[in-house]
């Protein structure tokens, strides 16, 4: 699993930590990226989505089944 957004594009960024004796530290940040269910063209499917994308509305999320969902499927 990449750790980037499949909606954004939004992946992790890398640069030095700064110490204040100007000493670097290679460091790397990462997005933060949820595992969640969408509705994409009608079908419901699981993709890596930033929490940003999250909140703006960018994704419908898509709802879990009920339990007399799954009864009258049976």
């Amino acid at each position: 699993m990449g750790n980037y957004c499949q909606v954004c594009g939004k992946g992790t960024l890398n640069g030095n930590l700064v110490s204040h004796s100007n000493r670097k530290t290679h460091t790397t940040w990462a997005p933060n990226v949820q595992s969640v269910r969408v509705v994409v063209n009608g079908a419901v499917k699981r993709m890596n989505v930033c929490t940003a994308c999250l909140r703006s509305g960018n994704v419908q999320r898509a709802l879990p089944k009920t339990h007399e969902a799954v009864e009258a499927e049976a």
